[in-house]
């Protein structure tokens, strides 16, 4: 199966490429769902009468019983032609491709029956007075089989928009990852400065940027200094203090103070339109799954095929005078019996079924071939702010000194970062609302990148400032000096917590048999301390977006199918990468583009039940092909004649329909048990 990405190209990229064909294949070598879409309805809107007319005489007698026969038979024909050469044009190529390149798929067989049943249709409708006198019924005359034509062909269809759907995300993350960069940049020329465009900026220029602003390309920092929130590109939540010398990068943002950078790298040269590029790369080497439907078909179309030409050339030789009849009529049985309506119903339907009973449990399934292959997941690479921690640092212990309360120091801590939008001091003052206090203002309020922040609060002069040391009983936590009138009054400790609901989470995929690797942009210490509480199989500290990439592809390369469950911006090109891509419901729009699944509570215990969920959607579709193919393994033969020398009975093609049809009915009613598994 050939699949061709949709188109969507970083910065940088030719902008004069021609848009692609409104036909052109997305993915399985159909065109995007908009494009089926108008053909589904169509097919409907025919199939409904159809299937009025083909099963009303047997459902409702006394309705039908004026209806003429012939009459009822060339308003099927005409409703099903539409629905077979117009609504199913794209099956129709696919067939005639897999005939020529000898690949072989449910779309083969597919078209295979609805073709044989259609054509024996018309023919029945044209010649029925010529056929044998054991074909024609009391009442209906020759059987037709047009609703199965015009039914296959609108479920298929409906199917296909279905999956369509779920592969046509690559344009939104694309999009939602260039509004990251600003519009327009504060260029500084001779001493003025002026707003231009972004694509305008050159190697070399000096740029402004403000407080609460986007930094617009990658850069060195040259005069001032600010803390810059770079969570995007490390998924980290503390800001990181920048100074003359420092580096900076598009995208990121700005959060207190003003400074001037100087431009090095521009447009598609940015760490940002590399991120693209990885997710744009990723996206389109992901090759289509091969659905265990086109497995089977791989040898069951040309089985098929062979038992009905065998069985047409064995009843012209062997059969009674006239023996083409027969042997036209067991050969098409055979056909019919085999179309795959239950085939093509296996794994769409228990698809749906299944994505339906995650949304309620909280798992959203935007691929329903990652659901799929969660099933044979053997490694889970996790990030770990807002993955396997809240994200949001908060106060974890404080150590006031002699004299000095721990009410106190909390509450001037708080006063004189009240002030501040970095998140340890919103971490700071949130303390102390929980504790109910009451914070005098403050006055000289001045914030210095990277040294902390200073202001007068009740006519005291407090300092507060990252201290160099850690507290031995919290390895992952920040540690802040607190001084007041130039005297050391304290530290207290932050630290971003792991969600309560994380451990036990872990504990349940392992129990799985899944291995599972903490992935972070944090110092190893930290990683080490999280890695070794949960009981973590390993992990990667100091990983940059485009690590986290290489590290998927590794893990691949040694054999595993790798799962990676992130929520930032940076987890993009990793979630993109991996075989199943898992986004926390609470993360970034761009992380939940890139993924296949969405845990819409940003809950591990999701996943837990994401992994439930496949296997049980995976053994329903199991189940279904077999149920689907017991009824062509065990009519196939009776549709040949092979019990004709014996008995001197006959499979006709009625009730070959009528095997398909129940076979059909068996997949759908086992696939509708997935609405109550216990996940």
């Amino acid at each position: 199966m050939n699949s061709t990405p949709s188109c969507c190209h970083s910065s940088g990229a030719p902008a004069n490429n021609p848009p692609p064909a409104a036909d052109a294949p997305v993915y399985m070598g159909l065109p995007h769902e908009r494009v089926l879409r108008p053909r589904f309805w169509g097919a409907l809107a025919c199939t409904v009468p159809v299937l009025a007319l083909a099963m009303g005489p047997m459902l409702a007698p006394a309705a039908f019983h004026q209806l003429d026969p012939r009459l009822s038979g060339w308003l099927q024909l005409a409703l099903t032609t539409p629905v077979f050469f117009w609504c199913g044009a794209f099956f129709i190529r696919r067939w005639w491709k897999s005939l020529r390149k000898l690949d072989t798929n449910m779309f083969t067989l597919t078209v295979t029956g609805t073709g044989a049943a259609y054509f024996y249709s018309v023919a029945a409708v044209l010649f029925g007075k010529n056929l044998p006198a054991s074909l024609h019924t009391s009442h209906h005359g020759v059987p037709l089989y047009f609703e199965g034509t015009a039914f296959i062909t609108t479920i298929v269809l409906l199917g296909q928009i279905l999956e369509q759907r779920a592969h046509a995300r690559t344009d939104a993350a694309i999009r939602a990852l260039m509004e990251l960069a600003p519009a327009t940049a504060h260029r500084v020329r001779d001493g003025r400065e002026e707003d231009v465009p972004l694509a305008a900026i050159v190697a070399s220029d000096v740029l402004r940027v403000r407080p609460g602003e986007k930094i617009p390309v990658d850069g060195t920092l040259t005069e001032g200094g600010s803390d810059v929130d770079e969570s995007m590109l490390t998924g980290e939540p503390d800001p990181v203090a920048k100074s003359p010398g420092s580096p900076v990068s598009a995208g990121t943002l700005n959060t207190t103070g003003s400074f001037l950078f100087r431009a090095e790298r521009v447009g598609a040269d940015t760490l940002l339109a590399q991120i693209i590029r990885l997710v744009e790369q990723a996206q389109e080497s992901e090759a289509p799954i091969q659905r265990l439907a086109d497995r089977v078909s791989a040898w069951f179309v040309p089985v098929v095929a062979a038992i009905s030409v065998l069985t047409f050339g064995l009843w012209l030789w062997l059969g009674p005078a006239p023996s083409f009849i027969p042997a036209l009529v067991n050969a098409v049985a055979v056909l019919i019996i085999a179309c795959p309506c239950a085939l093509g119903l296996a794994t769409p339907v228990a698809l749906v079924t299944g994505i339906g009973r995650g949304a309620q449990a909280g798992v959203l399934v935007k691929d329903a071939a990652a659901l799929e292959r969660l099933t044979a997941a053997t490694t889970v690479l996790i990030d770990k702010t807002g993955t396997l921690t809240e994200g949001k640092p908060r106060v974890v212990a404080i150590s006031p000194a002699p004299g000095v309360t721990e009410t106190e120091l909390l509450a001037l801590a708080a006063a004189a970062e009240a002030s501040s939008e970095h998140p340890l001091a919103r971490a700071l003052v949130a303390a102390a609302q929980a504790r109910n206090l009451t914070l005098a203002p403050a006055t000289d309020f001045r914030a210095e990148p990277g040294q902390g922040v200073s202001a007068r609060v009740a006519g005291r002069a407090v300092r507060v400032a990252r201290a160099a040391e850690r507290l031995d009983n919290h390895a992952t936590a920040t540690l802040i000096d607190i001084t007041v009138d130039g005297v050391f009054a304290g530290s207290i400790a932050l630290a971003d917590p792991i969600k309560a609901s994380t451990p036990a989470a872990i504990a349940e995929l392992h129990r799985l048999g899944l291995s599972i690797h903490m992935v972070t942009g944090d110092r190893e210490a930290t990683a080490r301390a999280v890695a070794d509480e949960l009981g973590l199989d390993g992990f990667h500290a100091g990983v940059t977006p485009g690590r986290k990439q290489e590290l998927v592809r590794e893990h691949q390369a040694r054999g595993e199918v790798v799962a990676f469950a992130g929520d930032g911006l940076n987890d993009a090109p990793a979630l993109a990468a991996a075989d199943i891509g898992i986004a926390m419901g609470t993360g970034t729009d761009v992380a939940m583009h890139s993924a296949g699944l969405v845990l819409v509570k940003g809950d591990l215990r999701a996943l837990v039940k994401a992994v439930h969920l496949s296997r049980a959607a995976l053994g329903n579709i199991k189940q279904n092909l077999f149920w689907a193919f017991f009824y062509n393994a065990a009519g196939i033969p009776l549709a040949a004649g092979l019990l004709y020398p014996f008995t001197g009975w006959l499979l006709s093609p009625m009730f070959a329909g009528a095997a398909m049809s129940l076979s059909s009915l068996t997949v759908v009613a086992n696939a509708l048990r997935l609405r109550h598994a216990r996940i």
